[in-house]
């Protein structure tokens, strides 16, 4: 999709371009390295969904891998240091460093769920580890029917701590399933995320999902950013809370939100039988 649109990134570790309006598209962009997520990702990511947060003109956000898979998760070589050699004179105070090392990490997944607008992520290959901590913090995830998805962390020693525990109960229906694939790190192909609910849709192969993901950005593109960064917002809130608790919110989300011209504007090309896409919407 990049070469749909200019790719200029100040990044390292990703390539960013914008394919059509109000699109933008973050690719992990170390495809000589599977993707693999280094220190410079950890912060790279960051910066990158605050500036995307703040940026008017980005209504919709589309992920994807550069080359052959989606990532391999974690660079073990290059985060090693971070993970094996804490800095401390004892033990409580090499403990206080990994905690602020392990929160400073799940930031860099928290920000693309924090981020109002709404985030399609495109897999294909390998989706490993960190790379399932990613997918689970977007909003609609996208896979090829060669893409396969393991929570590899317990292989490794440890247990996954920037996100898939807490995010993946949340997105497949069933506990079991969750439990088996996080204590096993058995790989879950295509068909089974699609039946489980991880993903909603499987394409051919990358370039038709590439295709899918920009149609489906552009139709969310096309609505009020009012609307739809709404809609993100409080799908997340009522996640975790109560009905009643959601409602309560949504009250008091709307109570100034109605008070927008897009409302009135949707309405007339509603009834003028026209498409919400041939709206101008204010930037928001």
């Amino acid at each position: 999709m990049s070469s749909s649109g200019s790719a200029i990134s100040p990044y390292t570790s990703l390539a960013i371009s914008h394919p059509a309006e109000s699109i933008t598209h973050v690719e992990l962009n170390r495809p000589e390295k599977r993707n693999a997520m280094n220190r410079a990702f950890w912060s790279e990511m960051v910066d990158c969904f605050n500036e995307i947060a703040a940026d008017p003109d980005c209504r919709v956000v589309i992920i994807s891998g550069a080359g052959k898979l989606f990532t391999a998760g974690i660079d073990l070589m290059d985060m090693a240091g971070d993970i094996l050699q804490p800095e401390g004179d004892d033990g409580a105070r090499i403990s206080w460093n990994i905690r602020k090392t392990i929160v400073k990490y799940q930031e860099t997944f928290s920000v693309i769920e924090k981020c109002p607008k709404p985030v399609v992520v495109a897999v294909h290959g390998a989706c490993v580890g960190g790379g399932v901590d990613l997918i689970t913090a977007c909003d609609i995830r996208l896979c090829t029917q060669d893409a396969w998805f393991q929570i590899k962390e317990v292989d490794i020693g440890l247990a996954a701590d920037v996100g898939t525990l807490q995010r993946l109960p949340k997105v497949i229906g069933s506990r079991s399933l969750v439990n088996e694939l996080a204590l096993t790190a058995r790989k879950m192909f295509a068909d089974e995320a699609k039946s489980s609910g991880l993903v909603s849709r499987v394409f051919a192969d990358k370039e038709a999902m590439i295709a899918g993901a920009l149609e489906m950005a552009g139709e969310i593109a096309g609505r009020s950013p009012v609307a739809v960064q709404g809609t993100k917002i409080n799908l997340i809130y009522s996640r975790d809370h109560s009905v009643a608790e959601g409602l309560d919110y949504m009250a008091n989300w709307n109570m100034s939100m109605l008070q927008t011209q897009d409302v009135m504007k949707s309405a007339q090309a509603s009834m003028e039988k026209k498409s919400p896409k041939t709206i101008a919407f204010s930037k928001l």
